[in-house]
């Protein structure tokens, strides 16, 4: 498949040669660096997640806007410009278009990622958690849920984050067409916890066995996302009705500030960093790096040599 990209991708040299070669390759989100976590966790934890998709034969494309380019595998130099900002813009698709024409640096969300890397024929993603409905309004419904409707990838992820409405959220992306698998699991993950007490669509014990659905639901014209849901090793797991009381404090503190929008998931996040004295911190790192090392096993069993040129 010949791919003519427009001008704004900036594909990085490792990872356009893995495309071509039919390597694995792993995309990476950069919100996680420039909005999700705090200095000096961020750019370890980017660091990170690169060294574990390269030890398991992957290769990690971390995908971010430097001065107005869409760049696939960003440079460790980049990840420390990302990391450092202080006024990085975070990408989504309404703003896609005004980050290119001003030259912006910043990250991209879950939303923003999957469309950068549907463009360059990469078909495995690793995220902490996806955007969903907001707790209180059914309305504030990230951008997440129709990328993930529209953008054939593998997502791994560790549920929904944990501050949104999680039966809505499934809701969602049931009438959106998204297959929810869970790996090793009946449960849809809790994100700071293993378990939610909803049940995933499907239970899968193998990287393998998500490769033979996803590439059965594409094969079948189902344009979606298929999204596998890993669950935080329990040893590092925060309580559920701990984090759920955390949040129910955290969203009263915004609710007091009159915090909405876009401000209001960063500043629950924050919060609850406060409340839990850090352990959401913790879990937050385990989990990225354990979807890290599950997405670049599922990545390699789509490794075909040839499939992409430049």
């Amino acid at each position: 498949m010949k791919l003519d990209l427009p001008d704004v991708y900036l594909i990085r040299p490792e990872v356009r040669q893995g495309l071509s070669n039919g390597q694995p390759v792993v995309a990476l989100e950069s919100a996680v660096i420039t909005h999700g976590l705090p200095r000096p966790a961020n750019l370890e934890l980017a660091l990170s997640m690169e060294a574990i998709v390269r030890g398991q034969g992957a290769i990690p494309a971390t995908i971010a806007f430097i001065d107005g380019k869409i760049v696939i595998g960003a440079s460790e130099s980049e990840l420390q410009r990302l990391a450092g900002e202080n006024h990085p813009i975070k990408i989504n698709p309404r703003n896609i278009g005004i980050a290119l024409n001003s030259g912006a640096c910043g990250g991209t969300t879950v939303a923003a990622t999957l469309i950068a890397a549907r463009a360059v024929g990469i078909k495995v993603f690793a995220t902490g958690g996806i955007g969903g409905v907001h707790r209180g309004n059914a309305f504030d419904i990230s951008a997440d849920l129709p990328a993930l409707s529209s953008n054939p990838l593998v997502v791994i992820c560790a549920g929904a984050k944990a501050i949104l409405d999680i039966p809505a959220t499934l809701e969602n992306l049931e009438t959106r067409g998204v297959p929810v698998l869970g790996f090793q699991t009946d449960e849809f993950p809790g994100f700071y916890s293993p378990g939610s007490g909803f049940k995933v669509d499907y239970r899968i014990e193998s990287a393998l066995e998500a490769f033979k659905i996803a590439s059965a639901h594409w094969r079948a014209g189902c344009p979606s996302a298929v999204l596998v849901c890993n669950p935080i090793p329990a040893e590092y797991g925060v309580n559920q009705q701990k984090i759920d009381d955390a949040i129910a404090q955290a969203v009263e503190s915004a609710n007091r500030k009159g915090i909405t929008g876009a401000a209001l998931s960063p500043y629950l996040l924050e919060e609850l960093g406060k409340i839990t004295a850090g352990k959401s911190l913790q879990a937050n790192l385990v989990l990225l790096k354990n979807n890290a090392l599950l997405a670049a096993q599922i990545a390699r069993f789509f490794a075909k040599p040839g499939q992409i040129s430049f």
